[in-house]
């Protein structure tokens, strides 16, 4: 009876110990000026710790028709990769369907100013980070691939590198989908509109290394053709960065494979930053 007691106590502390290593999941209100309050759901690896050393952190954006709750669902297994690689991960919600514009018909649709000042001013209060561009990346699916390119690409200040996957990086070939007409005006009337705000037209804000970047999709998404487009004009001028194409379609499965790799390359663009 004693050698039982003795092995429960000392599975207990290893299941103890364990969760105590593993990652922790916030939600974190943030008051946005325009919109209210908006929930984030933040995931701390297990080796942060708020009197310690100052960690990189991940935006991952969600696509259309979904919130903050999305990339759990879809790698459930996400806070291990925080663990793995030591990084705070940052999943936002970005509004209904809201494409992370500044809308200039919607007063109550300011993703752009929630995501790239509000959210970030609040996540590094509340939390030990890299407070310079250095330590912060953003990437993001569908909706989400547009808003990190759109954002990383506007904000160069804030963000060092950034990434997209089955992402809307032309939205112009889309003008009756996703409400996206309902965020900047119809194209028939504010095609100015869609000219500046699509990320195709803005690969010249960019410089040769002004930020780290990696692009995929899947070559029967239906976002495959204006990806391939966009990495054709950043080669065409001459901007460096990571592109794939493989197998796969715009779903969850898809994204689930894609994010891994994601990972593992903004991992190795943080290290790399520690190295200078």
């Amino acid at each position: 009876m004693k050698m039982k007691f003795n092995l429960l106590t000392i599975t207990l502390l290893l299941v103890g110990n364990f969760a105590a290593k593993a990652s922790a999941v916030d939600t974190l209100l943030v008051e946005s000026k325009a919109m209210g309050t908006i929930k984030n759901i933040v995931l701390l690896p297990d080796s942060y710790d708020p009197k310690g050393e100052a960690l990189p952190v991940l935006y991952l954006l969600h696509g259309a028709f979904g919130d903050h709750t999305d990339w759990m669902q879809i790698r459930p297994d996400l806070g291990d990769y925080a663990d793995k690689y030591g990084f705070i991960i940052i999943c936002p919600d970005g509004g209904f369907n809201s494409w992370y514009f500044d809308s200039p018909i919607d007063e109550e649709m300011q993703y752009e100013t929630y995501i790239a000042k509000e959210l970030v001013q609040k996540v590094d209060a509340e939390y030990k980070t890299i407070t310079n561009r250095n330590g912060r990346a953003i990437t993001g699916l569908s909706m989400g691939g547009h808003g990190a390119l759109y954002l990383a690409f506007r904000h160069q200040d804030i963000w060092a590198a950034a990434g997209s996957t089955s992402g809307g990086v032309d939205i112009r070939p889309f003008p009756g989908n996703w409400d996206i007409a309902k965020r900047i005006g119809e194209y028939s009337e504010f095609r100015s509109n869609w000219e500046e705000n699509t990320i195709i037209n803005m690969v010249y804000l960019l410089k040769k290394n002004s930020l780290k970047l990696i692009i995929d999709c899947g070559v029967d998404d239906f976002f495959y053709g204006v990806n391939k487009q966009l990495h054709q004009k950043l080669v065409d001028r001459n901007i460096p960065h990571d592109y794939i194409e493989r197998p796969g379609e715009h779903n969850m499965e898809y994204w689930a494979n894609s994010i891994t790799y994601q990972l593992l390359f903004f991992n190795d663009f943080f290290n790399s930053q520690e190295k200078e």
